[in-house]
Formats: C-alpha cells, sequence, structure tokens
C-alpha cells in the first residue's frame, strides 16, 4: 500500500487534469452512500466525519475531524485522511493526505460546475473569502474562462492583500482589486465565488446582475448561509449532491423552511450536468446558483487520479 503526502498530491496535479477527469467520474456510475458526521461535543461545533464511496475501480473511505477553532493555536481545522481499496477484491492501495485532496477538489469542483452554468464570455470574477482555499479557486476558475479581472473581499484585509500581491505575482496580465464593498463589486461580476464560512448572508439577490453566476461553497451548517432568500428566489438551483445539500446547506433549508423554495425546484445535481456534458444555462440573462458541501465521490476521484500519475507507478 502506498503512503502518499500532502506534497506529493500538490506535486502532481493540475486543475486541467482534475477537472476533466471529475467530469468524466461523475459522468459513471458510481455508489455514494450517505456520509456520516458526528458532533464530538454537543453544542460545539468539533465533529469527526466518515465519507464513503465507489466505482468500478476503487472503493474509497475519507475520515476527517473539524476543529474550526484551531485557528487560535496555529493549527489546521481540518485534518483528514483517503483510504482506497480495489474495487475488483478489496486490496488496500493508497494511503492519501485527505486535506491537500479536498482542497483540491473543492476548488476543481466550483470550475466544473462553472463550465455548465457561467457564460462562456465571463471576465470577471469576485472571489469572497481569502483562506486556504482562495487561491486554488482562482486558479482552479483560470483553467476555465478567460478571465480579465479578479475582484477579492475578505474580512481579513492583511490576508486579502496578501493574497492580492500573490495573484498579481502569478498572473501579470489580470487585473486584480481588493474591495471592500460586496454589494458593489457584484454588480461588477460574470461569476461570484463565496468561500467564508459566514453564519449571515454576504450575498443579496437584489445585488445580483443578470447573467451572473454565484457559487456557494464556505458554509455546511443547517442555521447559516452565505446568500439571502431573494437570491435562491431569483436563480436557477443546482448542487453537488441533493442528499447533502438538503441536510447541511442553509442557503437552501432556511428559504424551504420559509417556503420560498422547494427541493423540487432544484434543476439538476452535478452528476447530470456532467452526463449531459452541455451548457446548462437557459439564456444569457439567466442567473444560476450552484451550492457545494463537499462529495465523498469528488475524494474518490481525486485520490484515484493522483495515484494513476506516473510519479506512483
Amino acid at each position: 500500500m502506498q503512503i502518499i503526502s500532502a506534497q506529493q498530491v500538490d506535486q502532481v496535479l493540475d486543475f486541467p487534469l482534475l477537472i476533466n477527469a471529475l467530469q468524466q467520474g461523475f459522468a459513471k456510475e458510481f455508489t455514494m452512500p450517505p456520509r456520516k458526521v458526528w458532533p464530538l461535543t454537543p453544542g460545539f461545533p468539533e465533529a469527526f466525519a466518515l465519507l464513503p464511496a465507489w466505482n468500478e475501480q476503487v472503493i474509497a473511505v475519507k475520515a476527517f475531524s473539524y476543529f474550526p477553532n484551531n485557528a487560535q493555536q496555529q493549527l489546521p481545522a481540518l485534518h483528514a485522511s483517503i483510504l482506497l481499496y480495489r474495487r475488483d477484491n478489496g486490496v488496500p492501495l493508497a494511503w492519501v493526505e485527505g486535506s491537500s485532496v479536498t482542497c483540491w477538489r473543492t476548488a476543481a469542483i466550483s470550475a466544473l460546475a462553472s463550465r455548465y452554468l457561467a457564460r462562456p464570455d465571463s471576465r470577471t470574477l469576485l472571489l469572497l473569502g481569502s483562506g486556504r482555499l482562495a487561491l486554488p479557486l482562482l486558479q482552479a476558475h483560470l483553467a476555465e474562462h478567460d478571465l480579465h479581472t479578479v475582484l477579492l473581499w475578505s474580512r481579513n484585509q492583511a490576508a486579502v492583500r496578501q493574497l492580492s500581491h500573490k495573484v498579481q505575482q502569478l498572473y501579470p496580465r489580470l487585473q486584480v482589486q481588493v474591495v471592500q464593498d460586496i454589494n458593489e463589486a457584484c454588480q461588477q461580476s460574470d461569476i461570484i465565488v463565496a468561500a467564508t464560512g459566514s453564519a449571515t448572508p454576504l450575498l443579496f439577490g437584489k445585488h445580483i446582475p443578470l447573467g451572473c453566476h454565484v457559487d456557494l461553497l464556505g458554509n455546511h451548517s443547517p442555521q447559516q448561509r452565505e446568500c439571502d432568500t431573494e437570491l435562491v428566489r431569483r436563480a436557477s438551483v443546482y448542487v453537488d449532491d441533493c442528499n447533502n445539500v438538503l441536510n447541511e446547506a442553509g442557503e437552501l433549508l432556511i428559504p424551504i423552511a420559509e417556503q420560498q423554495f422547494s427541493a423540487s425546484d432544484i434543476r439538476a445535481e452535478l452528476a447530470e450536468l456532467c452526463r449531459r456534458n452541455l451548457p446548462a444555462r437557459q439564456h444569457r440573462d439567466e442567473i444560476t446558483l450552484f451550492k457545494s458541501v463537499g462529495t465523498a465521490l469528488s475524494d474518490l476521484l481525486c485520490a484515484e487520479l493522483v495515484l494513476q500519475r506516473p510519479y506512483f507507478n
């Protein structure tokens, strides 16, 4: 059994390769039982979770612990491991460091959804958040879109300035701007990506321009949300996985409780978009919204791709 570190994951992956592998994997047959998340202490956010999935080639299970207050000790909030087994005989194949895989696949899924839901001529992206996912999200979307302008917002001013400097160094042709007013920045944006974990809405439907694509991935709590109900009502809503989203995503659960939205209003899951492999946008002025909370299948496909790279063969 191979032991694959975070450094090795980063060494062998790139976003064009991963995004295409995810598209192909979601289009094929797979099994993904409901994931299980256990609160470790009632009333506190710390949790432990198991996420299983399998396809015709491999079985995968990701185990992770979530301690959001770890930042106070300069420790990561998330620690994860992925185990891969052969599908035909159950023989263990690899242990893969899971936090790096989670970062790669989360950014790639965001970009893959935008392949089907954003306008092809999208040029300006607004990114909310300055954490570990911020730069990978931008890099993934640059693999899908000919972006000219990137707008960055975060409550952490030092972190967002550092992110802006890094982006300008890596992509000198991009126009990069740190913004203070989210509502004003929304008006200029073709794609909006929120990765903040905010407990209260940052994005409001009345400020989202026609033709915009909105991607929400920062929240996993039924009681919290990154957008208001009006945005959900105005948008054509797509999700990575209905079961997970309808258990965890306040962005949809709160409007459902308000009787302003229904699970039947969800247009499609990501797997259906990948099987069609065609643009899902109905018209240029349509507002599209993609809500993701992460899937075991995306963990499997990313870890499987790592194992298939020449470095490990």
